[in-house]
């Protein structure tokens, strides 16, 4: 209650006030633990031009952060460190043995910062992501039936369910105007998409977002893209890891997100009651909810080791805001990709084209499609929606390297001594698109790099879901993942088959990242994360 009546008298005019004797306070603190504690092994890296901030401000504004990385790895080497807010540093891992050994000790030797933890459990309650050691181990045990294979193959319908209304409304468009192209803005249209999908499939809700409808979780999705970052919010963000209670300070941002939560709560809440009502009426299998959450309930059991309590339940609501961002930002970058490149989206639906007048099974979908799962292998390569991971050694570690590098002092070492309270940092985006690691076409859409085995010795020694980290590795790997790769393909096929896409202006049409929740793409110049397309219907 305290810290609930400190809170309503921050603003943000006076964060400042509140962020400089805390400032102080934690400098006096961590000089004096800095006397007492080993160091971590001192790297090589880029220098710092602010001790407030250090480089948190330049890649939070850089356009790429991939390019960033990779910059700093042909400088640095393959492990270096980057300066981050109050003096502290950041060890960064380009390294395959040392990103596999770290996070092979996810959630234990290894968790989320403070802030982040604060962060979640503050707008979403301590659900999968916040959870952490055994409470992540249980909590994703609980969860692992509603991800299985037979828990997906019976969800596939929905996803082709929603594609088809999506077709229903463009094919409605397309009559309305007799003429054999429309201009139509995509991304809008795979936000309905994904958000009717995780609606139905995972909470058995129906957001009606392509019947057009304007639910108030779809309003607050669409508000993010309209918040601009200020001065201040950016500050916020920055400085919220070293002083969780920030993420608390009132800004148009941390407001959307209550509002998120809010309603995400209400429809939880609504189907933990049916759900619970099923069971207690003994309802028959083929009768009873399907949905995630819904199959989550029904295996609760109070005597289990897998128990979850109504509170981590309701919690999972993150899931909503999981699958809504990620899938609707792949979907997105697939259409943008192959209207840049027509004759590998031609290519997709000759391949496609064997399933005239009927949908792909899931096990089509999963193994028998082999350019449609090149087509997606590379969306995630070169668009990952999470840039980056970020973790705060629990103890002290060591991390082991695939080769010895020069640390700060120009000594040759093979591996890292990493001192407890130790920020690492895994960079996604750079690693997934390193000429290092994919060569020199690196940064192209080249589906064809994913048929006939022809990737590159460096590329498959990177663990993760086909030597990708888009759903990160170790205990972390995303939960979600057959959920996602079954909706983006099945989505994906029904589009190709029924429409061809291409820019207005041609396929040098320049694309810009956007700061939503997740940054996503937008043609450049338009007002917001806009994506118009040039869309015909395939006779």
């Amino acid at each position: 209650m305290i810290l609930d009546v400190i809170t309503k008298r921050i603003t943000l005019d006076n964060v400042a006030f509140i962020v400089l004797p805390i400032s102080v306070a934690v400098i006096i603190v961590r000089l004096a633990n800095a006397r007492r504690r080993p160091h971590t092994t001192r790297l090589k890296g880029p220098p710092s031009n602010s001790y407030l901030l250090g480089l948190s401000k330049e890649l939070f504004t850089s356009p790429d952060l991939g390019i960033v990385y990779e910059n700093w790895e042909k400088e640095y080497g393959p492990v270096f460190e980057v300066p981050a807010a109050m003096g502290s540093k950041v060890v960064v891992l380009c390294d395959p043995k040392a990103i596999a050994y770290h996070y092979s000790k996810d959630t234990f030797t290894y968790q989320q910062p403070p802030g982040t933890r604060f962060f979640i459990g503050h707008y979403f309650g301590h659900n999968l992501l916040w959870a952490e050691a055994e409470d992540h181990k249980r909590q994703r045990k609980a969860l692992s039936s509603a991800f299985s294979t037979s828990a997906i193959r019976r969800l596939t319908s929905v996803f082709f369910d929603s594609a088809y209304q999506l077709k229903a409304n463009w094919d409605s468009s397309f009559q309305s105007s007799s003429k054999e192209s429309l201009v139509i803005e995509v991304q809008q249209w795979m936000n309905n998409i994904s958000l009717d999908s995780i609606g139905r499939g995972g909470f058995s809700y129906d957001f009606g977002a392509l019947k057009g409808s304007k639910t108030p979780i779809a309003i607050a999705f669409d508000s993010f893209g309209d918040v601009k970052p200020s001065l201040s919010i950016l500050l916020l963000f920055l400085l919220s890891p070293s002083f969780p209670i920030l993420a608390k300070v009132p800004n148009k941002r941390n407001d959307l997100f209550k509002t998120l939560k809010a309603k995400v709560a209400d429809i939880a809440d609504d189907l933990l009651e049916r759900t619970r009502k099923e069971k207690e009426a003994n309802m028959a299998e083929s009768a009873a909810d399907k949905s995630i959450i819904g199959t989550l309930v029904r295996s609760e059991n109070a005597s289990s080791s897998v128990h979850m309590s109504h509170e981590e339940i309701l919690a999972q609501n993150l899931l909503i805001l999981a699958g809504y961002e990620t899938t609707a930002i792949s979907l997105t970058w697939a259409l943008i990709e192959l209207s840049k490149k027509p004759e590998e989206q031609d290519k997709l639906r000759a391949e496609l084209d064997q399933f005239s007048g009927e949908d792909p099974t899931y096990e089509q979908l999963t193994s028998a499609l082999p350019f449609l799962d090149a087509v997606v292998c590379e969306i995630l390569r070169l668009h990952p929606p999470v840039a980056e991971t970020t973790r705060q050694a629990q103890e002290d570690d060591i991390i082991p390297l695939s080769n010895p590098v020069f640390d700060a002092d120009d000594k040759l070492v093979d591996s890292i001594f990493v001192a407890k309270g130790t920020k690492i940092r895994v960079p996604i985006m750079c690693l997934n698109r390193s000429e290092v690691m994919w060569g020199k076409d690196a940064k192209e859409f080249i589906p064809g790099r994913w048929l006939n085995e022809t990737l590159s010795q460096r590329a498959t020694e990177i663990q993760g879901h086909r030597h990708l980290l888009t759903f990160v590795d170790g205990p972390r790997t995303c939960l979600g993942k057959p959920f996602a790769l079954t909706e983006f393909k099945a989505v994906l096929s029904v589009l190709i088959r029924n429409f061809t896409f291409e820019f207005p202006n041609g396929p040098t049409t320049k694309i810009e990242n956007h700061r939503s929740i997740l940054a996503r793409p937008k043609v450049a110049g338009q007002e917001g994360p806009k994506v118009p397309l040039l869309v015909r219907r395939v006779e």
